[in-house]
């Protein structure tokens, strides 16, 4: 197998049909059609099935892909390697949104100072669009606290954390709430494939507390901006309301039994070559606490 049957292999799968993935490479589609023959005669396994005019990946298709994006990713990462032999491949790192309002850029700055000549890429988004941007081989590396399914990625625990739930001063009764008065209260939430989103509604459930949700933000200054204001309550990290709650901005309460804990993870992909870099930021990562 070549290279190029590799890329078209993945072309077809990401743009969903041959006809597409003969547009993107400006090759012919009876040359795409040919190259999927070859590698199934090859692995002696389907990697389509053909229903209709589409195509769906097969399960030994799936298994392909992982490797197929790996394969392409090395030689790429060879090729800068050896034409740029004197520079430093640039590291790909994402975070979460909690972790990246919290101690991601502390972490980069901390590499950035014991590896100055070190390039950096970084992305903050939800543990969902990391999961998928690990898969794709689009990061080496990414910090997250929500959960992550995919058997291809390994996960180094870091670092603990805790969801508190926050609440505009003057709305705080005196005796707190009850089961029944929380179920009332408006939250404002994260969005979905948020990792704090999944957290809290997990742990609800747990305790059967259905929650009022009435707002979804992708970002927690703008859920602390609408809770300090009255606008609703919500459950975030301690580590990003504590200074509001110093300042008296916010305030806090707890219900028996609920906690909401979870652990901040680094997680890249197993097969993934770890540079200098991506040990040294790995290594800050494990001695933050």
């Amino acid at each position: 197998m070549t290279l190029r049957h590799f890329q078209i292999f993945i072309a077809v799968c990401d743009e969903g049909g041959m006809t597409q993935a003969a547009q993107v490479l400006h090759i012919s589609q009876p040359s795409i059609s040919q190259a999927v023959r070859e590698m199934e005669a090859h692995y002696r396994v389907m990697l389509f099935e053909r229903l209709g005019k589409k195509l769906f990946l097969t399960a030994a298709g799936q298994e392909l892909l992982h490797y197929a994006r790996h394969i392409i990713s090395l030689n790429a990462r060879t090729e800068k390697t050896l034409r740029d032999f004197a520079g430093a491949a640039p590291i790909r790192l994402g975070a979460t949104l909690s972790i990246g309002e919290s101690i991601f850029i502390d972490l980069l700055t901390q590499l950035k100072k014991a590896m100055p000549e070190q390039e950096i890429y970084s992305r903050i988004h939800n543990t969902a669009s990391l999961e998928s941007a690990l898969l794709r081989d689009e990061l080496d590396a990414a910090l997250v606290e929500g959960s992550i399914t995919s058997e291809y990625l390994s996960q180094i625990p870091f670092l603990e954390d805790e969801l508190i739930f926050i609440i505009a001063p003057q709305l705080l009764p005196p005796d707190g709430f009850t089961e029944d008065s929380l179920m009332q209260l408006p939250f404002i939430l994260r969005e979905e494939g948020s990792g704090t989103r999944t957290l809290f509604e997990h742990v609800m459930n747990q305790h059967h507390l259905k929650c009022r949700a009435i707002g979804s933000y992708n970002n927690t200054a703008s859920i602390r901006q609408a809770v300090a204001a009255g606008l609703g309550v919500s459950a975030i990290s301690r580590r990003l309301a504590d200074a509001d709650i110093a300042a008296g901005r916010l305030a806090t309460f707890t219900m028996p039994s609920v906690t909401f804990r979870r652990s901040f993870r680094i997680v890249y992909h197993k097969n993934k070559y770890l540079t200098r870099g991506l040990k040294a930021f790995i290594r800050l990562c494990r001695d933050y606490a």
